[in-house]
């Protein structure tokens, strides 16, 4: 099945879909109010993205939790935190450590 990147005012997206549509479909599932900038098919079947560009080095911190919390929050950073908060019960700094580090790797 064909990659789409789509990218948004404030996002690029990548999707599965048998085409643009279904792709777009994704999209919108998700973040329903997003204006499409661009949306290009992609000449492979993976998404590679640059650690070194998102200034990140060794080991990532990624969190199911947080991805999980950052997707109910439809990406509103302030709302996630609150839920990964109310969902692991750590201090309000660590819950904005973990959800902004998982932001810069994709959820």
């Amino acid at each position: 099945m064909p990659l789409y990147e789509i990218e948004t005012n404030g996002h690029i997206v990548i999707a599965w879909g048998e085409d643009e549509e279904k792709a777009l479909d994704i999209l919108y599932k998700y973040y329903p109010s997003e204006e499409v900038v661009r949306i290009t098919k992609r000449p492979r079947d993976a998404w590679v993205i640059s650690k070194a560009v998102l200034g990140i080095k060794g080991k990532t911190d990624t969190s199911e939790l947080a991805r999980e919390c950052l997707s109910k929050a439809a990406g509103d950073k302030v709302h996630a935190i609150r839920l990964y908060i109310q969902e692991s019960g750590v201090s309000l700094d660590e819950a904005r450590r973990i959800i902004e580090s998982n932001i810069v790797y994709g959820w």
